[in-house]
């Protein structure tokens, strides 16, 4: 489990032994504020921790910035193969900031800021490595978005989700684009049009998470995933995961089309023939992580 240690009076992250920080974390003093996010990387997994929890982690503009920039950070080298997003404090994201949203900041703040959220969304679904959100409380609104736009979504027996922006003259329809591509039409409808909090457990009955687990195993399942993920090729999880995006908005026999040329495209990958190479011969294969054909 992720435990908290103070700097100068100040929190800081610092992960378990099984995910050392690259370096030693930085110190802030008080008059220096925390980073919105926290960055770290080891063995091919990123954690990006959203850390503005007295703000409920809150997507502001600046929020939605630097998780890009966390996100799109090296995202081609070969040393990153998995990105966990998760949050400090007891809300995962309260979703987008209101007082942004204010007619005082007007039009065009507006439309920056939910064209930041698309864009990060969006960014979650077509980078090449997979994103999982480690969720341990509440996910609202664009908080909930995020959720849904992850690729996995391990989640705490506490955690619960909603889109409750209806209720305060706001429908969460930049929401919905992720969500009501994530559970049941029915399903999301009624979350947008009531607003109303369901559990991990409804959401994980509903798809819109892949698992729930008790508080205390959070940290284990969650990297566990991830680190089975790292034991694939890089550049034939990152061709499942694209065509997956685009095989699933298209007609049956279009994504048939798509998926069986994949398939070929796979093949002819240098990791392709030596995962083939590796059961014929009964022995654990030797990944080059590199998108390279077996004629190149």
């Amino acid at each position: 489990m992720a435990r908290s240690v103070l700097c100068r009076g100040v929190s800081v992250v610092q992960l378990s032994r099984r995910t050392p920080l690259l370096s030693a974390p930085r110190c802030y003093s008080q008059s220096e504020p925390e980073p919105l996010t926290l960055r770290q990387q080891n063995h091919g997994i990123r954690r990006i921790i959203l850390n503005n929890p007295k703000k409920r982690n809150a997507l502001s503009l600046s929020m939605l910035e630097t998780l890009r920039e966390n996100i799109l950070t090296d995202v081609d080298s070969e040393d990153l193969r998995v990105i966990i997003i998760s949050a400090k404090g007891p809300v995962f994201s309260s979703g987008h900031d209101l007082k942004e949203l204010t007619s005082a900041r007007g039009r065009e703040y507006h439309m920056k800021v939910f064209q930041t959220c698309s864009e990060v969304m969006a960014l979650i679904q077509d980078i090449p490595v997979p994103v999982i959100a480690m969720v341990n409380g509440v996910a609202t609104a664009a908080g909930c978005q995020l959720v849904a736009s992850c690729d996995i979504a391990v989640a705490t027996e506490k955690s619960t989700f909603a889109t409750p922006g209806v209720n305060v003259g706001l429908f969460c329809s930049t929401p919905a684009v992720a969500i009501g591509r994530a559970v049941p039409r029915k399903v999301a409808m009624e979350m947008l049009l009531t607003g109303t909090l369901i559990s991990a457990h409804d959401a994980l009955l509903h798809g819109l998470i892949s698992k729930v687990v008790p508080e205390e195993r959070l940290e284990e399942e969650t990297l566990g995933i991830a680190q089975r993920v790292c034991q694939s090729s890089r550049p034939v999880v990152a061709l499942g995961k694209a065509t997956f995006q685009r095989q699933m908005a298209q007609c049956r026999d279009a994504a048939y089309a798509t998926a069986s040329k994949v398939m070929v495209d796979n093949l002819a990958l240098r990791d392709g023939q030596e995962g083939i190479q590796a059961f014929i011969e009964k022995r654990k294969p030797v990944w080059s992580h590199k998108p390279e054909n077996v004629h190149d």
